[in-house]
């Protein structure tokens, strides 16, 4: 059986203040390329990756949504969700 898995994961610092995007490719339980927002770039994590980051980074608009899901992704979620689990003291 094989196992495709796509991840992305907000990382926060001082509420809002510093914000990570990295979205992880996993394949048969190995990270093949990520994009990380601090970096600003695909990076490939094996050779099974090269051809998707090489590809991914030529592709100006491709690369341009992924560094606006910071915002639009992280920020965002993290103003709905403070009430629930943030304020909650």
């Amino acid at each position: 059986v094989f196992q495709e898995m796509f991840k992305g994961e907000c990382q926060y610092l001082n509420g809002t203040e510093r914000v990570r995007y990295v979205q992880r490719y996993i394949y048969n339980r190995q990270q093949d390329v990520h994009f990380d927002s601090d970096v600003g770039l695909f990076v490939a994590d094996s050779p099974l990756g090269e051809p998707d980051a090489k590809y991914w980074n030529s592709q100006p608009d491709f690369l341009e949504n992924e560094r606006a899901e910071v915002d639009r992704f992280c920020r965002h979620n993290y103003g709905v969700s403070t009430p629930f689990i943030v304020d909650r003291r």
